[in-house]
């Protein structure tokens, strides 16, 4: 048993690099930019972070290193692309490297572009120049999206339209042109070639991923882009709450299920197993959102019933004892409690009741019986632990719900969890928190299954790891 465990801790470590990869570039390739998310600022503002602001931002977060340990790429393309502050900047420039493979002369065009930038952040306004500021400021950004040589000349002529209607705009003239001859020189000097040559780059350790994953191992996952706390605060806040409902919800279900579905699998084909069955898969087949609204409006609400708290985990008194904060706490969870365990009950109940099916008709089962043994013993000795091995797989899966918890209970009822956590997060576009509960979740998962099988031997001595 020993070798097998420390075999599958092995294991364990492939499978969390491949996926710690995925979740990485999962949240490298979102949507959003998180140097804006971080300061607060919607990227189409009238006032956008200035390039210094930016850069300072992103060399903060470690933005600045290359994304992975290496590339594979073409010759076209330059082993510091990573070094261009923006993403949707890279995603112009990689196709404009695509079409022309002259990177030289792209990055040309590219400085001359962030120049403008620069200047027409520079100019101060006057009665005179308010429209044009913000068109030139609108095809500056114009320029770093397009790469498409019809749109491009088009933002050129709009551009220098607008530099030549007021004086205080006219100091960009010599940028524009400028530009244009960037431009010019990158259209008319294409080495195409270069696309055609793979090519390969190794960055060393000093890379994104490699910084990422260093510090998850060691528990540090970063701040939140919103709160700029450290994550691991916030999950240690929220993290209790979770874990108590849904170590108590794993409980209940347990206890409940097994009696429940052996009471079934021996009541086969009577009236109270058909009551039994009827009522299991009418709660199986009810959504617990819409459970859960329906408790809050009929058993929450001072129109009804007005027995329940509809929201939060109560407000104890500061000087209040135990016994009383538990019965404030515990007033405020018998809702959310329920819509958690529900579900999963009824499913564990019709799986405990076709294994328990399952192992009756099994010829052991018949020759203890014919021997004369007690129905009980029958039951609950020779035939309750074989009946246990799907009820005992299901269990694997419940490992990641304690960290991951119910995005939608916890919202209903306002709980300060996981789940609700993970929701803010997503909405939010917080991709740290994101992939910090995606990663304890799967690593979370890989521990259930392992003991799921370490359960498997204690329950069966028939089965073995040698």
């Amino acid at each position: 048993m020993f070798k097998y465990i420390l075999k599958r801790i092995l294991i364990f470590i492939p499978t969390l690099l491949v996926i710690s990869v995925m979740v990485f570039l999962l949240n490298m390739y979102a949507p959003g930019d998180p140097v804006y998310s971080i300061a607060g600022i919607d990227p189409n503002s009238s006032k956008p972070l200035s390039p210094g602001a930016y850069n300072a931002i992103k060399k903060e977060l470690g933005l600045d290193l290359p994304t992975f340990y290496f590339t594979m790429s073409s010759k076209a393309y330059p082993d510091t692309l990573h070094r261009i502050p923006k993403k949707e900047h890279q995603a112009t420039l990689s196709r404009l490297i695509n079409s022309y493979g002259n990177w030289d002369e792209i990055r040309a065009y590219h400085k001359s572009v962030e120049k403008m930038e620069v200047a027409v952040l520079d100019i101060p306004r006057d009665s005179l120049n308010p429209k044009a500021l913000i068109k030139i400021k609108e095809k500056v950004r114009d320029l770093y999206r397009e790469y498409k040589d019809d749109k491009i000349q088009k933002n050129f002529e709009i551009t220098d339209k607008f530099i030549t209607s007021t004086p205080s705009t006219m100091v960009m003239k010599d940028l524009i042109d400028e530009t244009k001859a960037n431009y010019a020189a990158m259209v008319n000097n294409p080495t195409k070639w270069k696309t055609k040559v793979p090519t390969f780059n190794w960055y060393g350790y000093k890379n994104q991923y490699h910084t990422w994953f260093s510090k998850f191992i060691r528990f540090d996952f970063g701040k939140s882009y919103q709160s700029k706390r450290p994550i691991s605060e916030e999950i240690g806040e929220r993290i209790f709450w979770t874990m108590l409902i849904s170590f108590i919800s794993i409980i209940l279900t347990y206890v409940i299920a097994i009696p429940l579905g052996v009471f079934s699998a021996r009541k086969k084909d009577t009236t109270a197993d058909s009551v039994v069955t009827t009522i299991l898969f009418i709660l199986y087949s009810l959504p617990s959102f819409w459970i859960a609204t329906l408790l809050i409006v009929f058993l929450c609400q001072p129109e009804y019933l007005n027995w329940f708290p509809p929201y939060g985990i109560g407000d104890p008194p500061s000087d209040a004892g135990f016994f009383e904060t538990f019965r404030i706490r515990s007033y405020h969870l018998i809702l959310p409690l329920f819509c958690w365990t529900y579900g999963s009950l009824a499913f564990l109940s019709r799986q405990m009741r076709g294994g328990m099916l399952s192992v009756l008709r099994q010829d052991y089962v018949r020759t203890a019986r014919a021997k004369g043994v007690e129905e009980r013993k029958v039951i609950w000795k020779h035939s309750i632990r074989n009946s246990l091995l799907p009820v005992i797989t299901l269990f694997g899966n419940i490992f990641p719900l304690m960290i991951s918890g119910s995005i939608v209970i916890e919202i209903l009822f306002s709980l300060p969890g996981m789940g609700q956590y993970l929701y803010q997060a997503i909405v939010a576009q917080n991709f740290p928190v994101v992939s910090t509960i995606v990663m304890m979740a799967a690593l979370l998962t890989m521990i259930g299954y392992l003991v799921v099988d370490i359960l498997y031997a204690v329950v069966d001595p028939r089965i073995t790891f040698d």
